[in-house]
């Protein structure tokens, strides 16, 4: 194994340890530190005193004391690894007593001195310059212990007695540079561990007789075997190999980082068949020299599943048909050969049993297993990322394979043309994977007639023929990373229960979406461009009527993309009115006001004389816009009468020979229209100048005045006067009884006038006219300036 491998391998054990670890906690922030690569030259002080984990790996810190972690009395993982620690006393934990998982591999510790208290249940001194084992007598009192990473350069039996009591679950064995020169075959045989990994050192070539046929292993690993090229092989390691049948309970055999010739390779082979071995895994293999056509013994085999990844080779002249007819007439369920740079495979050569092939990563074509007729009992076949083309060929391989359930051609540059007939599916497939081919929206017009799980993400489809049909069983799926427009409801997908169509154009995606799709259970479609409008806002609304694990990813994967002003806004808190998304309503809310406002007005101006009141705002208005900047002691100068009479001309005899007479003859100055008016003038303008022009405005009320037009403008300027704003300058005379009936309805400012101010009555009495006219002369009494005279 090399440092790489290694490293990852440890970051998988402690990510899994953390993740169990988390769930236990409420608040990850305040347990969990992790202040590896920081180039600290020491462990860092005032640490929460809740800390559960610390992981301080890939710094510089070369010495790890007691008051470093006293007060960590919580702390259960440890991670140091990666550092410059040269001596360790377990001691300095003793008041760690929740600590269960220490990792000190990738140091320069030499020596450790122990602890009794210590139990750990992983601990990891792997890759550290140990020159022997570094197991102190304290470590059998470890009874929880589950993972033992140990390093050394020379190995003794005696070395390993005081844990040959326990069971532990796996042991990482790192042996040095200098292993070999004082080697004990037998020093771990009595070892008790279910998984065994033995690192021998890299690079260096493989003479080593160590026993590695422990009883008790189940699972064995070995990393770096590096073989001489020479015609002898590789006799050490095969010599290592043949004593693994001594071990009946050995089901899992794993070689990694080999370098050994081709006729040696398939000698491993040879003999990893006749042991009890089921599972063989073979990675990152270089093979050289040449290959000498031999017989492989099919007969009195346990193995069950062999697979080959990442494969090296410098010959080029080599028969691969042969090493090809090899391994397709192998009696075995799995075989997986990934990563080789295989540009072919042969056709089994009788009924074969495999299950499972996987030939991934490699540069096979879509001829492959044209006509083969003995895959028959094959069910998974993995042809992803390889050189094939025509999806057709690929139909037609598989309709010879009967039990096909499962196929993946992902990753090649598969393309359909549907001029070239129909799609002679296996007719039990069930799961397909298409994805990252460039395969278009006529795909679904070649699919297997009873397809369950289909994954066709990053394509080229633009959308979903609407005459699909033969797509009843489908339950899932993928049509992420594409160019769709629009989600796609359920009408030809009555069974679909999981759709993931994230990733691509949809802006607008259906409300009815649900409605059509009653059977689904998952629907991820974000990182869409979606378009926030009215259309959206139903769909929105129908996701949060759904339960919150059908939509994954919600609602952080939904955010609007245009328009601009809400770019980046979640889904969640777009928000629109119901009366600018409903036309109806829309109409309705203008519509009926603008009735409703339309009828009033027609009743105002029917009934309330509307454009009457109207005329006289707009001449009021004019008339205030040119004297409203005047000083009111300057308006009170252009006064020339002290009284404007407004009266109906029926009711001109008594203003005659009654009003005026009685009024005049004691000075007081009278306009009348008669008389004052200015020719050339709207009646109007001449009514506002004489009021302007009076102190007092008489009004003379009877039956007759109610029924002219004229009085009522008078009497409502009057009202207004400009230059007594505010002041008493109406007087009211009641020559004859009114009755209120008799007052249009019009005639509303009149109507509020004689209720609520005091008027003049005229007596029939003449014993009474005396008083009447005392009481009118006092309240016009007024001296006029200017042009006026004086009253006396």
């Amino acid at each position: 194994m090399t440092k790489k491998n290694s490293s990852i391998f440890h970051f998988a054990i402690i990510f899994i340890l953390i993740l169990e670890i988390r769930t236990q906690l409420s608040d990850e922030s305040e347990f969990l530190i992790d202040r590896s690569k920081r180039g600290l030259t020491y462990v860092p002080k005032n640490l929460s005193l809740e800390t559960t984990i610390l992981d301080i790996s890939y710094n510089y810190i070369s010495e790890l004391q007691m008051p470093d972690i006293l007060s960590l009395s919580k702390l259960k993982i440890l991670i140091i690894s990666h550092n410059r620690i040269q001596y360790l006393d377990l001691s300095v934990f003793k008041f760690n007593q929740e600590l269960e998982y220490l990792d000190l591999s990738h140091n320069n510790l030499e020596k450790i001195s122990c602890h009794p208290t210590l139990n750990l249940k992983h601990l990891d001194l792997s890759f550290n310059p140990f020159d022997a084992l570094p197991i102190c007598q304290e470590f059998g009192n470890m009874s929880q212990l589950e993972f033992l990473g140990l390093s050394a350069t020379q190995l003794q039996k005696s070395s390993v007695q005081s844990i040959t009591h326990l069971h532990i679950s796996k042991v990482l064995l790192v042996l040095g540079d200098t292993y070999g020169e004082r080697e004990d075959a037998e020093s771990l045989q009595d070892l008790k561990t279910q998984s065994l990994h033995i690192v021998f050192p890299s690079g260096k070539e493989f003479h080593f007789i160590l026993d590695v046929s422990v009883s008790t292993t189940v699972s064995l690993e070995l990393s770096n075997i590096k073989c001489v090229l020479d015609d002898n092989g590789c006799p050490y390691f095969e010599n290592v190999l043949s004593k693994l049948q001594k071990n009946s309970r050995l089901s899992n055999l794993t070689l990694n980082n080999i370098e050994i010739t081709w006729n040696s390779f398939f000698t491993i082979l040879q003999l990893v068949w006749r042991t009890h071995i089921e599972y063989f895994s073979i990675s990152n293999v270089k093979l050289q020299g040449y290959l000498d056509s031999r017989d492989f013994d099919y007969s009195d085999t346990s193995l069950k599943a062999l697979s080959i990844h990442k494969v090296v080779h410098d010959v080029f002249s080599l028969p691969q048909g042969y090493v090809y007819k090899i391994l397709s007439n192998m009696n075995i369920q799995h075989l997986t050969v990934s990563a080789a740079h295989m540009v072919h495979m042969v056709c089994p050569s009788q009924i074969s049993p495999f299950l499972y092939l996987n030939f991934s990563n490699n540069l096979l074509t879509d001829t492959v297993f044209i006509n083969c007729t003995n895959l028959a009992n094959l069910k998974t076949l993995i042809l992803q990322k390889n050189q094939l083309k025509e999806l057709v060929n690929i139909v037609h391989m598989t309709q010879e394979m009967k039990s096909l359930q499962q196929l993946d051609v992902s990753q090649n540059s598969l393309m359909y043309d549907e001029s070239e007939g129909n799609c002679p599916w296996a007719r039990n497939l069930l799961s397909l994977n298409m994805s990252s081919n460039i395969l278009t929206d006529s795909v679904f017009r070649c699919l297997p007639p009873r397809i369950k799980v289909l994954d066709l993400h990053n394509n080229r489809i633009r959308s979903i023929p609407k005459d699909v049909t033969g797509l009843e069983t489908l339950q899932e799926l993928n049509l992420a990373s594409n160019s769709l427009a629009h989600l796609p409801g359920c009408g030809i997908f009555s069974s679909l229960s999981i759709l993931i169509i994230d990733y691509n154009s949809i802006s607008n995606p259906s409300a009815d979406f649900f409605q059509s799709c009653q059977k689904i259970r998952s629907l991820k479609a974000g990182n869409n461009p979606f378009q926030c409008s009215c259309e959206l806002r139903d769909f929105i609304q129908s996701v949060g009527q759904v339960s919150s694990d059908v939509v994954e990813g919600w609602p952080e994967s939904y955010k609007c993309d245009y328009p601009e002003s809400y770019k980046g806004t979640p889904l969640k808190d777009f928000q629109v009115s119901e009366l600018s998304c409903n036309t109806a309503l829309l109409i309705i809310t203008i519509v009926v006001p603008g009735l409703v406002l339309a009828v009033a007005v027609t009743v105002l101006c029917i009934y309330l004389d509307l454009p009457w009141y109207l005329r006289m705002v707009c001449q009021w208005t004019q008339t205030r816009r040119r004297v409203r900047n005047v000083p009111l002691e300057e308006l009170q100068r252009t006064l020339q009468f002290h009284a404007f009479i407004s009266y109906s001309g029926h009711d001109s005899a008594w203003v005659k020979n009654e009003l005026i007479p009685n009024l005049e003859k004691e000075d007081i100055r009278i306009c009348l229209h008669e008389r004052n008016f200015v020719a050339g003038k709207s009646i109007v303008e001449n009514i506002i100048n004489c009021i302007e022009k009076s102190y007092k405005s008489i009004f003379v009320l009877s039956p007759n005045f109610v029924q002219s037009e004229w009085c009522h403008y008078e009497l409502y300027f009057a009202h207004h006067n400009l230059f007594h704003e505010g002041s008493d300058n109406l007087i009211l005379i009641l020559l004859d009884p009114i009755p209120q009936y008799s007052i249009p309805s019009s005639y509303h400012k009149l109507r509020a006038l004689m209720a609520q101010r005091t008027y003049l009555e005229w007596p029939k009495e003449k014993s009474k006219h005396g008083l009447f006219w005392a009481n009118l002369r006092a309240s016009i009494n007024i001296k006029l300036m200017g042009k006026a005279a004086e009253i006396h």
